[in-house]
């Protein structure tokens, strides 16, 4: 018997290998691209393969949102209006054309526009996220999650702030390369990129333990 709940299910379980997959695909070229060994030019190509495969957990990201309020209807997980499920929906086709608008149309003033209304719009879901754990938590009618689904809330609050933290510390990270490109390969130059790098790799490691848990918690359902 067909089962909407269990295609969702499954669509959550492409999403999460496309989110942590990818991401850990950005990891590897992110290591091989501080690897001086290489040519700047081979570095720059490897940079910008990391740019591209970016793009998949960025997307999977994106539509985890309107998944996952799908899923906690259909399971029956929480009665939500119609509407909220559509507006998550609508949310998702907003955030992607935000994500996909900045990318192909990088190094542009659009793109860092797009960028700044993406940061708010992530600010908004992560807000919103910890509110319905904390409410599945505290049992308000019609969100009185099971305790590991409340859980999972909260914890993809904390990933989207980590993921959001990022990009923030990202940031310098463009100047610097602009500086190692126009003045080439030294010790000047790469010292400070380096150390910008390495910033947002705690983050980025915080990521991908936020999500393993996540998915323990999906999975396990433990009496929480």
């Amino acid at each position: 018997m067909f089962d909407p709940y269990l295609v969702f299910v499954f669509i959550h379980i492409l999403l999460f290998v496309a989110w942590l997959g990818g991401d850990i695909g950005v990891f590897i070229l992110g290591q091989h691209f501080r690897k001086r060994e290489y040519s700047l030019e081979t570095r720059l190509t490897l940079l910008r393969l990391l740019v591209l495969n970016d793009m998949a957990p960025r997307t999977a990201w994106a539509l985890m949102v309107p998944v996952t309020i799908t899923m906690l209807v259909l399971g029956g997980w929480a009665t939500l209006p119609l509407w909220l499920v559509a507006l998550s929906w609508i949310v998702s086709g907003v955030w992607l054309a935000l994500v996909w608008g900045a990318y192909l149309n990088d190094q542009t003033p659009l793109a860092a526009h797009l960028r700044k209304i993406e940061f708010w719009l992530k600010c908004a879901l992560t807000l919103a996220y910890l509110a319905l754990g904390v409410a599945g938590m505290a049992g308000i009618e019609a969100l009185a999650l099971p305790g590991w689904l409340a859980a999972k809330a909260v914890l993809f609050a904390v990933i989207f702030a980590a993921a959001i933290m990022i990009d923030v510390a990202y940031k310098p990270v463009g100047p610097l390369l602009m500086r190692l490109i126009e003045e080439g390969s030294s010790d000047a130059t790469e010292a400070p990129l380096l150390k910008a790098m390495n910033r947002t790799r705690v983050w980025v490691l915080m990521l991908y333990a936020l999500l393993v848990i996540t998915a323990a918690l999906g999975t396990l359902k433990p009496g929480l």
